[in-house]
């Protein structure tokens, strides 16, 4: 806890936060969320059958003695779906915590930013801890900002593409900008994407098809740890300078032969 991500007063020992959909079994996904170390998973109130007892139940998996249940309101595509889809899961005593998403497009998943502002506005006047997920766009997570989110979280590239980082620039001046902490969200494939990200200045990583879809998912999981824990590490050093020529590693004076 020496670096800590602080989320609305909130302190969590781990910069990584994993999903809980996609994983072959609710073994798998258990072993994984270990393996990476996280203290938060988000949990799609959509896809979740709130009902479900004991080993069915994908909760009963999940120890809150240890990691954070958050919320999400995946698969709303309208503000008024998403504002609903929150209050459910704060009712049925999960949180008043949300990950939110309002989707405005099918095929590529890109949020609908007028809706979800609209949604954050309604939702932090209710006492919520809004963590919206939004474009790598500076202007939109400033005016999220505004609103009283609590966090940002702008997408790495489409939602499970594995793509990477496709827009360092716009998410190093999001980082800037940024009053809150900023979680890039979506599109990380590998450990590397994740380092970058973090490497950028990310508070946080959010990733579920990275890890749920991969080979080995508790491997993947053990990666996402190391990448996200070095990427950050890297960030508070201080890279060097990049130049175009090389630079000695070992100083000139005294070489022998030198005049």
């Amino acid at each position: 806890m020496s670096d800590p991500l602080i989320i609305a007063g909130r302190s969590f020992a781990s910069r990584l936060v994993v999903g809980t959909g996609k994983y072959p079994s609710h073994a798998v996904m258990q072993a994984a969320h270990v393996a990476s170390g996280t203290a938060m998973v988000t949990v799609a109130v959509r896809r979740v059958d709130l009902s479900a007892t004991g080993a069915e139940s994908l909760l009963s998996w999940i120890d809150t003695t240890k990691i954070f249940l958050l919320p999400n309101t995946a698969a709303c595509y309208t503000a008024d779906e998403a504002i609903r889809t929150a209050r459910l899961a704060r009712e049925a005593g999960l949180s008043n915590w949300v990950k939110l998403e309002v989707i405005g497009d099918e095929r590529t998943l890109f949020p609908d930013n007028e809706e979800l502002l609209v949604a954050t506005k309604v939702l932090v006047a209710e006492g919520f801890v809004v963590l919206p997920y939004t474009n790598d766009d500076p202007v939109v997570c400033r005016k999220l900002q505004d609103a009283g989110a609590a966090a940002v979280m702008p997408l790495g590239a489409p939602i499970g593409s594995g793509l990477g980082i496709q827009n360092p620039n716009a998410l190093s001046i999001i980082k800037e900008q940024a009053r809150v902490p900023v979680i890039v969200d979506a599109g990380v494939g590998t450990a590397s994407d994740a380092a970058v990200a973090m490497e950028l200045g990310a508070d946080g990583v959010l990733m579920n098809t990275a890890i749920a879809g991969a080979r080995d998912p508790e491997l993947m999981a053990a990666a996402m740890k190391h990448a996200v824990d070095a990427g950050r590490l890297a960030y508070l050093a201080g890279r060097i300078e990049r130049r175009r020529y090389a630079t000695a590693s070992s100083p000139l004076t005294g070489v022998v032969g030198k005049a």
